[in-house]
């Protein structure tokens, strides 16, 4: 090297050496903390005018949890750290995982009919189980009416109260629904903007099929393939079980004509099936989404399937702005760019939402016990959940 070029070496070094001690570096985000956390539970708690509120958050493996409110109504006792809840429909995630699992082990195919599985069960009132498909049921895109729980367990408190302890199987449900015309004609293959509309109907024949594919019922499949390989020790199929396993959150929903709350802990959930009966705890929801989007439970083509996804309905899009539904997940836009996934779930008494961002890096999970059946207060409270898990997603 000759002289001058050593010497503009020389300069263009000390020149980055300086560069890099004198320039200050940007700081570091600050870690969330659990009195930030905290304070964020209380005013949400404060605009939902709910019982309790848990919220747990993940960003890689910091994890900091906190709760606002009573776990029951007049105690003072905060909500227990690990506390059982019911899953409702996010349970939805843990069957769509299975049937894909299957899909994968060629036990099925997203493209075969209700009507190759379940022979003559979903006909009648125009409803035709040789035009709906595996997939359509798990993206809700079948047009299959859905079933209001409430015909057969009442609306009021009183009617709660008697039928608690009923066991209703889904069966009845599906033959309810049945008894409906389709609202709409299933989608067509290729369509790339179908109708959607959300049918629980939809998830108890997947759990028909399930059975008839395997052999086994959808609870030990879900156990088998699901629980027992990430190792959620909180998570269950409770069956006729009415009871949540301790430590829990007592959940209370304000009926419709009732000047009060009422205690919806304990109840009998069979009839909610693979559309929402699980139990679970926010650690578990957050190990099985996480592991999910990551790549850890399916394989590339089915996770691929499982994130394809279509605009939900204009009901739906009134709580959940922007929501677009792929099989058994939901997408939601975040403001500060991307997207998250999850699913909610909702019970007379409860909310459970959660929030992932795509690479199962961050993740919130919200359960808030408390709920009306006032659709502005609902409104408001979903507006509520949403902005929260937003913000904690969205945190720098």
């Amino acid at each position: 090297m000759t002289a001058p070029r050593r010497l503009a070496a020389i300069v263009l070094a000390s020149l980055a050496l300086s560069l890099t001690l004198t320039t200050p570096s940007a700081p570091a985000p600050a870690p969330l903390t659990p009195d930030r956390l905290r304070q964020e539970a209380v005013g949400v708690l404060e605009t939902t005018r709910a019982v309790s509120l848990h919220i747990r958050v993940r960003d890689r493996r910091h994890t900091v949890e906190a709760s606002a409110g009573e776990a029951a109504l007049g105690t003072g006792r905060p909500v227990p750290s690990g506390a059982h809840f019911r899953a409702a429909s996010v349970t939805k995630s843990f069957v769509a995982a299975t049937v894909l699992h299957l899909a994968a082990e060629r036990r099925l195919s997203l493209h075969d009919t209700v009507e190759h599985w379940l022979p003559g069960l979903v006909q009648g009132h125009g409803n035709d189980g040789s035009r709906i498909t595996v997939g359509h049921l798990l993206q809700h895109t079948s047009g299959l009416h859905d079933y209001d729980s409430t015909e057969l367990t009442g609306k009021t408190a009183p009617d709660f109260e008697r039928g608690r302890f009923d066991h209703i199987d889904p069966e009845r449900l599906v033959a309810a629904a049945l008894r409906h015309p389709p609202d709409f004609p299933p989608a067509d293959p290729g369509d790339p903007e179908p109708r959607w509309s959300y049918s629980n109907t939809g998830y108890h024949l997947l759990g028909a099929i399930i059975e008839k594919a395997t052999g086994h019922p959808w609870a030990e499949e879900v156990e088998n393939r699901i629980v027992r390989r990430l190792g959620l020790r909180g998570t269950r199929v409770p069956g006729d079980d009415p009871y949540l396993p301790k430590p829990y959150a007592h959940t209370y929903h304000r009926f419709a004509g009732s000047g009060g709350y009422t205690d919806t802990t304990v109840r009998n959930m069979a009839w909610a099936g693979t559309a929402g009966a699980l139990v679970s705890t926010s650690r578990d929801l957050d190990r099985f989404f996480t592991a999910l989007l990551t790549g850890r439970l399916l394989p590339p083509r089915e996770l691929a399937a499982m994130r394809t996804t279509v605009p939900s309905n204009e009901e739906h899009q009134q709580f959940t702005p922007g929501m677009r539904y792929g099989l058994g997940l939901m997408r939601q836009p975040l403001p500060c760019g991307g997207s998250r996934w999850g699913h909610h779930g909702d019970l007379e008494g409860t909310f459970v939402r959660t929030g992932f961002t795509a690479d199962g890096r961050r993740s919130v999970v919200v359960t808030v016990n408390g709920r009306t059946t006032d659709d502005t207060q609902l409104l408001t409270t979903e507006k509520a959940l949403q902005g929260l898990i937003d913000r904690l997603l969205c945190l720098r």
